[in-house]
């Protein structure tokens, strides 16, 4: 059924700690399903969806269309190694990210870049969580 998660990543958005209020930044995106579904389960918080490639954005954009009217959820366009936060932008509180080679291990040297970048758009005590645990692990920032 169109809108509805694989069992996988049902998985990993019932795994997350999501707290009211909070703001997830989800890396590698693709065509959004995650961030839509983070979205329409955070009590007043804020989703920003980021992934490299142009047509994933478009999709994810085309999507989450009413999450993003509603103003639950963002779409950017670009790389972690570089994201950041927009003037007066608050921090993030939690950062997901599925099949991102940078995280999961098949690219340690941009995971390192991603990992250092991110220190600068995080709130303090702020969790990083990426696939490959039961289902999700967490990362330790440098």
């Amino acid at each position: 059924m169109p809108g509805r998660l694989s069992p996988r990543l049902a998985a990993v958005v019932d795994a997350l700690p999501l707290a009211p209020g909070a703001r997830v930044l989800e890396i590698g995106c693709g065509p959004g399903a995650a961030a839509r579904e983070i979205a329409r389960r955070l009590e007043g918080g804020h989703v920003v969806a980021l992934d490299r490639s142009p047509a994933a954005v478009a999709l994810a954009r085309a999507g989450g269309a009413a999450e993003i009217a509603a103003g639950r959820l963002s779409v950017r366009l670009g790389e972690a190694e570089t994201f950041a936060l927009e003037p007066g932008e608050p921090p993030f509180d939690l950062v997901l990210a599925v099949r991102v080679g940078a995280l999961d291990g098949r690219h340690p040297e941009a995971g390192r870049r991603v990992l250092a970048n991110l220190r600068t758009v995080l709130a303090p005590g702020a969790r990083v969580l990426v696939d490959g645990g039961d289902p999700l692990r967490e990362l330790v920032l440098p």
